[in-house]
């Protein structure tokens, strides 16, 4: 699909067979374009657009350069985290002569907020610097508001793996499961997050060293994309924090297991020491031996009994009197 906005566009679709893009279009976006959208807006601005398969390459010279007047960007947005499976996917930005072109296979939130946002203040897509200015906050915004809930989740975590009351830490095994499920789907989420403040630090560092951003033409957005550089930073700084807590997290939750394990091996332990004294006794004099000093005694089955019964206390004291137990 190919939508326009600016002053005198409203972002209705524009048909690959017209032909015609709107003069006073300042954002052209194309979401999931065809060849044919792709050819008439590289009619349009003289310029080539980048194919899906270029915007997924992964290295910084192959996501960030200019070429001619044009500062060719590409960026990864985190989406899907209401249908439960977060993911990033590449959004390339072109910019050049006043005008900004988005690539982007995928709609994550902030660009449909965003989108809402122009087409009730349409003076935000007045001209392309600052277009892309406002879609870069919508997208660091709305990482920011991830962050925060995944901060609130890490905070139920851990008040549920720490419990004032230590009856409440022993957790069943379904429970546990699920909590060490959450701690592994909060982890993937954090890396999702984390990926794409990396991505948006590194474009808004390009951006703030081009030359585009600091002509006059630009009306001072570059200090509008320091302002957002110093915002995605703090975004790493505080999701590595986060990624700090998690992996605490993690390790307590397995050192509860490890608790529960060594006080059921503590236990089994404690039967053995209990059981195999007397098991010893009945064994000996389980013998079919003729001659046996206690065969013939009249006492000899109470002794029995009660030098099992005694083997199997008197370690128990023992212990209990060294304070092992």
């Amino acid at each position: 699909m190919l939508r326009t906005y600016g002053p005198d566009c409203d972002g209705s679709l524009v048909e690959a067979k017209a032909g015609v893009i709107p003069d006073g279009a300042t954002w052209i976006d194309l979401e999931e374009p065809t060849k044919e959208e792709e050819k008439l807006v590289e009619r349009c601005i003289g310029l080539n657009i980048p194919t899906h398969e270029e915007l997924a390459e992964i290295e910084p010279s192959s996501r960030l350069y200019e070429r001619g007047d044009a500062l060719y960007m590409t960026m990864s947005v985190l989406h899907g985290l209401s249908e439960g499976q977060p993911t990033s996917s590449p959004i390339g930005f072109v910019l050049a002569r006043n005008r900004l072109v988005t690539i982007r296979y995928a709609t994550p939130k902030p660009v449909l907020a965003f989108i809402d946002h122009v087409r009730r203040e349409p003076e935000l897509a007045r001209d392309a610097p600052t277009v892309l200015a406002r879609l870069l906050d919508a997208i660091i915004d709305r990482l920011a508001d991830e962050l925060e809930d995944l901060g609130s989740e890490i905070e139920r975590m851990s008040g549920h793996i720490f419990s004032k009351q230590t009856d409440e830490r022993r957790i069943p095994a379904a429970r546990l499961t699920a909590l060490l499920t959450r701690i592994g789907r909060a982890q993937i989420l954090l890396t999702k997050i984390r990926y794409t403040a990396v991505s948006t630090s590194r474009l808004l560092s390009f951006l703030r060293g081009s030359e585009q951003m600091n002509q006059p033409s630009a009306n001072g957005e570059v200090r509008h994309i320091e302002s957002l550089l110093t915002d995605a930073t703090s975004l790493n700084e505080h999701s590595n924090f986060l990624a700090d807590n998690l992996t605490f997290l993690l390790d307590a939750s397995l050192g509860l297991i490890s608790v529960e394990q060594n006080a059921a091996m503590k236990l089994f332990s404690w039967a053995a020491l209990v059981f195999l004294p007397p098991t010893l006794v009945a064994g000996i004099y389980g013998m079919n031996f003729h001659h046996m000093p206690e065969l013939s005694w009249l006492w000899g089955y109470p002794w029995a009994l009660g030098l099992m019964l005694a083997s199997a206390v008197l370690p128990l004291w023992v212990l209990k009197r060294r304070g092992w137990i």
